[in-house]
């Protein structure tokens, strides 16, 4: 992306952007003044994303060596902001019946694709001066529950993924920071856990009155992005009031 005559403008990039919180991540980010590239599989979605908030569109696998080449060519030299955000959940099998192909995927995804986007784009973080990784963990990266070993396992790598790569990078103009959401409705995400079950991904849900959405994560990753360049928000854990811990949560009768 060429360099505009005058104040540099400032670019984010966000994976996982064709809906749920990438996508609304994106449009806060296109507010605070950032040209958003968003990445993400469906092209479709992507472009009229980025149609609507002034940015560029990128079909992106996170896994797929090529579309993360692609990607840093289309950012180029310079890029302020990365926000991690592609993800998912497949299953909610014990792990003695789990599908191996479950984990794999999630692994691959969370995981592998986070590490991938990230190693690409590091040298243009650095070229900022002042550049930010937010990686887009979970609590079940922090806590296991019956049922999560897979998801549980791939979050919990990607926390420590983070703290080494802060540890790493910390002479380096380059802040590394993650945000650990609980209980959010997005129109995608239990439905993707349960193949489509809508039934079963509606029950996740019931009976809490107040759920985080996707705009709630986004609002904290933005937060956390636009912090003065010498503040590192290491880890914040956002949850909605009714979930006092991954097994604790209130439900209306």
């Amino acid at each position: 992306m060429s360099e505009q005559q005058g104040p540099v403008t400032r670019t984010a990039v966000v994976t996982g952007a064709s809906g749920g919180i990438g996508a609304a991540t994106a449009r806060l980010l296109a507010r605070e003044g950032f040209t958003v590239v968003c990445a993400a599989r469906r092209l479709d979605r992507v472009q009229a994303l980025a149609e609507e908030v002034g940015g560029v569109a990128v079909q992106c696998d996170v896994t797929d060596p090529d579309d993360v080449a692609r990607l840093a060519e289309v950012v180029g030299p310079r890029l302020d902001v990365l926000v991690n955000n592609a993800g998912g959940a497949h299953g909610l099998d014990p792990v003695e019946t789990a599908r191996v192909e479950d984990w794999e995927r999630m692994y691959a995804v969370n995981v592998i694709g986070t590490l991938r986007v990230t190693q690409a784009l590091l040298p243009a973080l650095r070229v900022s001066g002042a550049g930010i990784v937010v990686n887009v963990g979970s609590t079940a990266g922090r806590v296991a529950y019956e049922g999560g070993g897979g998801y549980t396992a791939a979050k919990h790598a990607v926390a420590v993924m983070t703290e080494t790569l802060r540890l790493e990078l910390v002479d380096q103009p380059v802040r590394v920071t993650e945000v650990a959401p609980g209980m959010v409705r997005t129109e995608g995400f239990a439905l993707t856990r349960f193949g489509g079950d809508r039934e079963r991904a509606d029950a996740v849900y019931a009976g809490v009155a107040e759920p985080l959405v996707a705009e709630d994560v986004a609002d904290a990753i933005v937060w956390m992005a636009t912090r003065p360049a010498h503040v590192n928000v290491d880890l914040l854990v956002i949850k909605p009031r009714a979930q006092a811990a991954q097994h604790k949560v209130h439900r209306e009768p």
